[in-house]
């Protein structure tokens, strides 16, 4: 099987705007890819750039997604090793972009199979319900969000925080005051805060039954993350400070972290997100996975690795509910509420629909 031409399309979704402490997004800075072969068998990847996490825009992406289909023209999409060793070869991180061809690989793959993707990987369908995330605003604006979201029958609330610490904190004691103590709450300051305010602010809101709080400090201040942990009850979780499985390692081997939260926008993909699970497992340390701002199409590849990867145990895979105004996806997984399901389709089983498409720019090679 040959790799003919690359489909290349950018796929921005429009949404409410939705902050986090390191800036707002009004829509989703998709790319969306489809590569075909001289066996009529295609494959279908999306990454969701994030400029102020990752350091990749969307037209960085549309770029290098160019770069890269020229370099697969007429090679074999089996080989995925071979396929995704080039690309780390051709250049350096990028690894959002490199996880759509990483999906679009797998997606293939998977169907020439005749398999869904989990199945394809070795895993099993298991029970996934995901957290609903509270972007940053007045404590009384939050709480009034996190009550909807309780009231619509969240099961977990993920809180966006990472500014004042004392205002953090107001923010939160508004919402345990509006939703009660039943629902778990997850705290995300997105490297917000400075060690300082890391520990006013997790002492500050040990009271108030927090479940874990992901990437309190810039990744590279790292190395005070186990002094961090020694301050506070929190857990921690890191997440930019793990982008691949020697991260992973060193977190674990430097006690920096009680948890791990994986992005296929951070790994590169599905096969280094395994790889990430794997380390971690080792360690005893659970994984989550997350996301950017993905449609329900890459949304599906994560629920395929997510029944494939027995150590992510936490779920934060809200992305498209996160105020998207459109829907471009056919197929792909299904919201119940807040729980998750596939169909069982070969591959991924989701495409962008034609329509949608027709609106995007457009390349070809």
């Amino acid at each position: 099987m040959k790799i003919t031409r690359t489909e290349i399309y950018r796929l921005s979704i429009p949404m409410e705007p939705f902050a986090i402490a390191t800036g707002t997004m009004d829509y989703a800075q998709n790319t969306f890819i489809r590569i075909r072969t001289d066996r009529g068998i295609y494959g279908v990847g999306e990454c969701s750039a994030f400029p102020m996490i990752v350091g990749e825009t969307q037209d960085t992406c549309l770029a290098l997604a160019r770069d890269f289909a020229r370099l697969w023209k007429n090679k074999d999409p089996l080989a995925i090793s071979e396929r995704l060793n080039e690309l780390d070869t051709f250049v350096a991180r990028n690894t959002t972009i490199k996880s759509a061809f990483d999906m679009a690989l797998h997606d293939l793959a998977a169907k020439h199979a005749g398999l869904p993707l989990y199945r394809f990987l070795g895993g099993n369908v298991r029970d996934i319900v995901t957290d609903i995330t509270v972007g940053i605003a007045s404590p009384a604006a939050m709480a009034a969000k996190a009550l909807a979201f309780r009231n619509q029958g969240a099961a977990v609330l993920k809180v966006k925080l990472g500014r004042e610490p004392a205002e953090d904190i107001e923010r939160i004691r508004a919402i345990r005051r509006s939703i009660g103590e039943d629902v778990p709450i997850r705290i995300d300051a997105n490297q917000g805060w400075d060690y300082e305010e890391a520990v006013a602010a997790l002492k500050g809101l040990q009271l108030f039954n927090i479940q874990f709080c992901e990437q309190p400090l810039r990744s590279y201040n790292d190395d005070l993350l186990p002094q961090l942990r020694r301050e506070t009850t929190i857990p921690i979780m890191a997440d930019e400070s793990c982008y691949n499985h020697h991260d992973a390692v060193r977190l674990a081997t430097d006690k920096a972290c009680d948890y791990i939260n994986i992005k296929l926008s951070k790994s590169g993909g599905i096969v280094e997100a395994l790889r990430i699970q794997q380390a971690a497992a080792g360690y005893h340390i659970p994984c989550m996975i997350g996301g950017m701002l993905e449609s329900r199409l890459a949304l599906s590849a994560k629920v395929h690795f997510a029944f494939a990867a027995p150590n992510v145990q936490f779920f934060d895979m809200d992305t498209c509910l996160l105020g998207h105004l459109e829907d471009p996806v056919v197929g792909g997984v299904q919201f119940r509420g807040y729980e998750l399901s596939l169909s069982g389709q070969p591959g991924i089983g989701a495409e962008i629909d034609a329509a949608f498409l027709s609106r995007c720019e457009r390349w070809e090679v």
